[in-house]
């Protein structure tokens, strides 16, 4: 499995969503936990699939 460099877009969507989980979880942020939880997921799962996919 060959690893890519993702798109810039997809790059900076994934790290404000990590961004946004990683306050949230220090209360910088007032959003639920489990909100900012599933933020940071999501981005870091959409940074995996942007290195894994091939057109992502």
């Amino acid at each position: 499995m060959k690893l890519r460099a993702p798109k810039v877009i997809v790059f900076w969507i994934a790290v404000i969503l990590a961004a946004v989980g990683f306050l949230s979880f220090l209360s910088i942020i007032p959003i639920e936990a489990s909100t900012g939880f599933w933020a940071l997921v999501i981005g870091f799962v959409l940074l995996a699939l942007g290195n894994l996919l091939k057109g992502l």
